[in-house]
């Protein structure tokens, strides 16, 4: 497999996964949300469930960018 199809596909991949990890979060900060409107301190649980996916897709984030700009320089050359 050539290396462009590679990252393509690695890009791909990662943009899934950031979806998956996004839906995830969104589901923690419901719960979270849910105890501010019930004026209720959330728990600790829904903390890190959500701090951890927000880390996650940071580090998802990065893994990206870093893909697309390893594309765009195979582009050039």
């Amino acid at each position: 497999m050539s290396k462009k199809s590679d990252l393509e596909k690695k890009i791909k991949d990662s943009e899934a996964e950031l979806e998956a990890l996004e839906q995830k979060r969104l589901r923690s900060m419901s719960s979270f949300i849910e105890a501010l409107v019930r004026k209720e301190t959330p728990s600790e649980e829904d903390v890190e469930f959500f701090k951890t996916y927000s880390d996650l897709i940071e580090l998802e984030r990065e893994n990206l960018r870093q893909l697309r700009d390893e594309l765009e320089l195979l582009k050039i050359k």
